[in-house]
Order: C-alpha cells, then structure tokens, then sequence
C-alpha cells in the first residue's frame, strides 16, 4: 500500500511556486497579488484564512485581507468585491465562506469577475471546465487531480466511482476524470444518497473517491483489492483519549481500507493539504494572463 502524501506534495508545489515568483522579482515585475475577504468571526474560517496568507508569504505573493464585521450588509460586501474586481493589483481573490446567514452567497459569488475567481466557483468557470476549456479549477478537485498525476497512478480507462455530487468536488470530479487528460479519460459513475446497491458499485471501482461528509463511510468491505481510494472527507468525531476530546476522520474507514487499497489518502494530511496549494496555482495563472 502506498500512502499518497498530501503534506508533502503540497510543499513541493509551494517551493516550484516560490521558485517561479524568485524568477518574477528577479525580472523586477510585481508579484502575483491575492487577496481574501473574509465576514464574521467563524473559527475555522479564521484559521484556513490565516493558513491561505502565511502560505502567501512562503511562497513570495502580496496578500491582502480584508476581515469585515458578522453584521457587514450584503450591498457592503457586495461593494467591497466591486472594488477588488476593478483593482488592477489584485490577481485574484476569495470570498471565505460560509458566510452570515443575511447574506446571499451565491449572489457574492456570482459578482465575482470570472478572471479574478481563483476558487473557480463562478458558474462561467465552471461552465468552461464543462466544456473543457482554459478556466480556474476549484481547489479540492484540483489537487485531487494533482495527486493522481505526481503519483503516476494509471486512470485511463479505468472505472471511478465518484461519492457524493456537490458543486465543490463531486460534480467537477466527475468531469475532470472524464476528461482526456492526463489523470482521465475515466469511465466514471456518481453515486449519492438516493444511489441504490451503493457497496455493489464501489467493489467494481478501480478508483473511489469519497466526497459525501459521512464520517468512516466507505469500509474494507465496499472496495475491491488493488483500489485506489481517495478521501475528501473530514469530520471531527468525539473521543475522549484524546487531549482535544476528539479525532478527525475521513469518509473511509483507512484502518480496514487501506489493508486493500494499492494507494490511499490519509485524513488528515491527504487531500487537505493540497487545496491552499492548488489556490496559490489558480492566482499564480491569473498573474500571469492578467499581465
């Protein structure tokens, strides 16, 4: 079994990105500029934004966080990517989310210039990843796909079962794998909580990759031997041997999974990892078509 190493691949990916933006300042040109904003106070939306602007120093980018109040108006938040969008020294930028409860997320979104949007969630970005046209990928799938391309792992032809359909990974998952592509030219089947026989249809997986929020899910007996499963899941469970009174965990139970899996992803430290690295990629690219 091979331990597919999200903390070490994503480091990898920040020290080419800080070699290319080396190269950027040694032309004397700007470096790439990202920017988040971020509403409220949610505690784990303050850690992953505090990790996406100390990665932006590694790697030598200019970050710019703009933290507005729980209260902030949908129109003032509205105004604020306004003012990002037409801001010539912004490459990209996030809208952290979720976002208080008054305001409407997919309306931010939607006001978000597509070649600014490095979440890739902006529905002409996605629609273009349909199309299989240039556009920023969402940064889960994204570094999915990383993974499976830097551990040469073999997907053409290949059956992936895909759990779960959210806009964020299931669905684009689906698409990419499908894709002829390097890691793709897939046949791949979405499963979800309406899928009927689920078990039967994991088994025949070459590749399962769980992205349904269930904690320890996929177990031993829902994968065949030689599979190659990748886990988006993360979910803290409640234990009390634990200093912090619980453990986080995955969609696939790895203790039993992972006695048959040829690759695997652990949680944490897999596909986690990969997604602030696959961001500073998308506002890398817009640096360089925004110039």
């Amino acid at each position: 079994m091979i331990l597919i190493d999200g903390r070490q691949t994503s480091a990898k990916i920040k020290e080419e990105i800080a070699a290319t933006v080396s190269q950027i300042k040694q032309q004397n040109q700007r470096v790439p500029h990202l920017a988040a904003v971020l509403v409220g106070m949610d505690g784990a939306s303050m850690t992953y934004v505090g990790a996406k602007v100390r990665a932006c120093e590694f790697v030598g980018f200019d970050s710019t966080l703009i933290e507005l109040p729980e209260d902030t108006s949908e129109r003032e938040l509205l105004n604020q990517i306004k003012a990002l969008n037409n801001n010539p020294d912004i490459d990209g930028f996030i809208v952290q989310l979720p976002l208080p409860n008054h305001i409407d997320d997919q309306k931010i979104l939607m006001t978000i210039a597509p070649h600014k949007d490095v979440d890739g969630f902006h529905p002409v970005n996605v629609g273009r990843l349909t199309l299989d046209l240039p556009t920023f990928i969402s940064a889960t799938p994204y570094g999915i796909m990383e993974l499976l391309e830097r551990y040469d792992i073999p997907t053409s032809g290949k059956h992936v079962v895909v759990i779960g359909r959210s806009h964020i990974v299931g669905r684009p998952m689906s698409i990419l794998m499908s894709q002829k592509r390097k890691a793709g030219n897939a046949t791949v089947t979405i499963a979800h909580s309406r899928t009927e026989n689920l078990a039967a249809i994991t088994k025949q997986a070459d590749i399962v990759i769980a992205a349904l929020g269930i904690p320890e899910f996929l177990t031993a007996e829902m994968v065949k031997e030689n599979a190659v499963i990748i886990d988006v899941g993360i979910t803290r469970v409640p234990d009390t041997s634990k200093k912090k009174g619980y453990r986080i965990v995955g969609d696939v139970d790895f203790q039993s999974v992972s006695k048959k899996a040829s690759h695997i992803t652990p949680v944490p430290g897999g596909v986690g990892p990969m997604t602030i690295a696959m961001l500073l990629k998308n506002n890398l690219l817009a640096y360089h078509r925004n110039l």
